[in-house]
This record gives structure tokens, sequence and C-alpha cells, in this order.
């Protein structure tokens, strides 16, 4: 069966309850596949990838050239979102998105495939860059349609925002499962993990992956991607169209991200580099209260959503932002402690902060821009942060470390991109009154 042939599917024939609740877990399950991929070699390059790829470096420089390989996923983000948001534009969300469940499953096995430093020399870092890169080209094109799949079956406004969340909750559940895949083979001899263990939680991405398009395969194409093509307002060149027409909305949706972005990189990623080398704690110690925190946010990214729903996504999304920025001083300063009921209970604060602003997301960013050309506009405008909030912010936290010493440097890091995310969201047009399924251009 053709798009076209979907199209002209009469949605009453359809039931639509069914299909709602198909679609929520379709990207739910998509997107926790995808982060898990995504952020799990952010934890080995923390962890074991400055040891096995650049073992000539100090450990501190080993670790900045680990993240600076993290980093160029994040480069690549963009280019998925563009290539991926003009086919989801043109074909409609299902396709691209089992497209880039394919692409960054299959690039994430890989890793676990590549030999090290000193099996091949420096072609082992190149190919992980060369596969990173893959790898960001699919995670970069995922996330639009996620939330797309999930938020163009609801029939009204009124729990757009939760319904938006739920995919946006693949992203603890994906580093949740990576961290616990972690923790799980690290409990192995030190030289039985640094061999071969590390590699194992990127083979299991084959089996996820496998899970995922099963899922995906059985949902049908949302009713609003319908309407455009029964409306024949499918946009010829939607990545050029958008980038005409709303460069507006693509500029502050990056902008904003930029609180939301550079703190959690810092939380889930450097924290390993401050935990183990500045704090003193345990590796293993340090996977525990990262999976305690994603754990609470299980509950606390639906309930954003749903916030964002009664009070406004703006409200929600810039009271996250303000208390993100104060709160990362006490951040490093309760990690300074060295106690550890105040490193998880610092986790767990500045993870539910964070979530008030990942929970909301979603929806603030889809409702800026028309449905016929939905996919590009949110997707660039997302994943655009990607390349100088998310993939530099490791970083930049480690070296601000190697330069000062000091966390709370960090902190005034993260307080400066707030700043910035609450000026952009404050100045994205509201949308108020505005036909989610109907052209607004």
């Amino acid at each position: 069966m053709t798009t076209a042939d979907i199209a002209a599917i009469p949605l009453s024939d359809i039931d639509h309850r069914a299909q709602l609740r198909r679609a929520v877990i379709a990207s739910t399950v998509g997107t926790t596949i995808e982060w898990y991929d995504f952020l799990l070699y952010g934890q080995m390059a923390a962890i074991v990838f400055a040891k096995l790829y650049f073992p000539s470096s100090d450990p501190l420089t080993g670790t900045l050239q680990a993240f600076a390989v993290f980093a160029v996923g994040f480069v690549a983000r963009p280019i998925g979102a563009a290539i991926f948001g003009h086919y989801g534009d043109r074909i409609g969300r299902k396709a691209a998105l089992i497209a880039t469940l394919l692409l960054t499953g299959l690039s994430t096995f890989l890793v676990g495939c590549v030999p090290t430093y000193a099996q091949i020399g420096i072609w082992g870092p190149v190919v992980m860059v060369v596969l990173r890169f893959i790898q960001g080209i699919g995670v970069g094109g995922e996330w639009g349609g996620s939330v797309l799949l999930s938020m163009e079956w609801a029939r009204t406004g009124k729990n757009r925002g939760l319904l938006a969340a739920w995919p946006q909750f693949g992203g603890p559940a994906g580093f949740f499962l990576a961290n616990l895949a972690i923790l799980a083979f690290s409990r192995m001899s030190g030289d039985q993990f640094l061999s071969w263990g590390w590699r194992v939680p990127f083979w299991l991405s084959l089996v996820m992956v496998g899970i995922g398009l099963w899922i995906r395969l059985g949902i049908l194409e949302t009713p609003i991607f319908q309407q455009v093509i029964a409306d024949e307002r499918v946009a010829r060149a939607p990545v050029a169209e958008v980038l005409k027409r709303q460069p507006k909305e693509i500029i502050l949706t990056a902008l904003a991200r930029m609180g939301q972005m550079a703190p959690v990189y810092v939380y889930n990623a450097f924290v390993f580099t401050y935990g183990m080398k500045v704090v003193g704690a345990s590796r293993d110690f340090l996977l525990i209260v990262l999976l305690i925190g994603s754990f609470f946010s299980f509950f606390t990214i639906p309930f954003s959503g749903y916030l964002s729903d009664r009070l406004g996504r703006k409200h929600i999304y810039i009271f996250g932002a303000a208390a993100t920025g104060l709160f990362a001083f006490a951040y490093f300063a309760m990690l300074d402690t060295a106690i550890p009921a105040l490193i998880i209970l610092a986790t767990l604060i500045a993870f539910a902060f964070h979530d008030l602003m990942w929970g909301p997301l979603a929806a603030l960013t889809a409702e800026c821009f028309t449905p016929r050309l939905r996919y590009s506009g949110a997707s660039i405008g997302f994943q655009l942060a990607a390349v100088f909030a998310g993939g530099p912010a490791p970083m930049i936290a480690t070296a601000l470390l190697a330069a000062t010493g000091s966390g709370q440097v960090i902190a005034l890091y993260i307080f400066v991109c707030t700043i910035v995310s609450i000026a952009a969201t404050a100045a994205l047009p509201s949308n108020r009154g505005r036909d989610f399924a109907r052209d607004h251009l």
C-alpha cells in the first residue's frame, strides 16, 4: 500500500485510540533504542575509550580526545535532521523512522567491532570517528519523526505535551539501559572488560533494533500527514522551504536548547571525569547514581509534559532553565563533599530541573512549524543545538577543569547556557489559537 493509498483511508474507519496507543509505544521504544545507542558511546568515552584508542596521551588529555570523537556524532546530527526531515516531509514519518533505526543500530553494533589502537594503530580512532558520524546522522533524523508520530495522532491540543513527552522519555530510558549494561559487564575483571567486555553492550544493539523494527512496521502514517497528502500540499524541497520561510523559528528553537543540552551532557558524561578524578568516587558508584537519576526521570518527564498542557510550554520550560542554571553551583558544591548521599541528592535535583525542560521541549519545538514542513523544521532546530551545545559540553567542561581545577567555573558555564535558553524561549512565537493540523504560512 502506498502513502497515497493510506491517505485515502477515512480516519473514521480506523480505531483511532488503538493507533494512538501503538504510535506512542512505537515512538517511545524507538527513541529508547536510539538513545541507548548514542549515549552508550558517551559513557564508554569517559570510562575506557581514552585507554583503548588514545593510549599515548596522559589521562586527562586522552579523555579530552575521546570526548572529541563523542562530539563528532553531534556535528552529524543536523545533517541527519536535514536528510530524514526531507524524506519525512516528502514520503512520511513512518518510512523515515524505519531508516533511522536501522542506520543507528547497525553503526552502533559496528562500534563494538572496531579494533583498538594497539591492534591497528591510528586506524582504530579513524574508524570510530566514521561510525560515530553515521550514528549521529541516524539519531539526527530520529527525534523529529518519533515526536511527530506521537503528537500527530492527538485529536486535540489538550494532551499534545504529554503525548510528545513519551518519546522524550526514551532519552532517560536509553540512558538507563546503557548504564545498566555497562554496570553489568564492568563487573568482570579489569582485563576482561577492557579486552572484550565493553564491546557486548554495543553488540546488544542489534537485538534491540530487531524489536524496534517489529513494532514500527505495524503502525500507520499519522492523520495529519495523510491530510497533507490528500490536500496535495507535500513540499517538493521541505528543507529549503523551511529555511526560507521559518528561519527565526529554527534559530530560536536551537538556542532554546542550550540550557537543556549542555547541562545534561555534563551530568551524564563529564560526571565520570569529575567524579573519579576530583571527587574520588568509584566508577560503579557513579553508574549507580546515574541509574537512580534516570529511574526518577521516568516519572518527571511525562509529568512535566502534562504540566505544559495545563500551564503552558514556555512557562514550564523557562522555569526549568532558570532552576537548572541556579542549581548548577550547588550541584558541584554537593559533589565536592564526596558524601554519597549528597551526590545522589544533587543528581536527583539536577535531573528533575532538567526534565522540566526536556518534557515540554518536543511539543514546544514541533508546534512552531507548519505540518508540511514540520519534520524538517523541528528536526533541524532541535539538532542544530547538538553542534554548539551538546557535543562540545564534555570537552568544554574537561578543558575548564584542566585550566582551573574548579567545578564552580563549569557551573558558571551551565548558568550562561541557561540564560541563552530563557531569552530564546521567551522570543519564540506564541502558538495559542494556532491549528496544529493546518498550515499557517
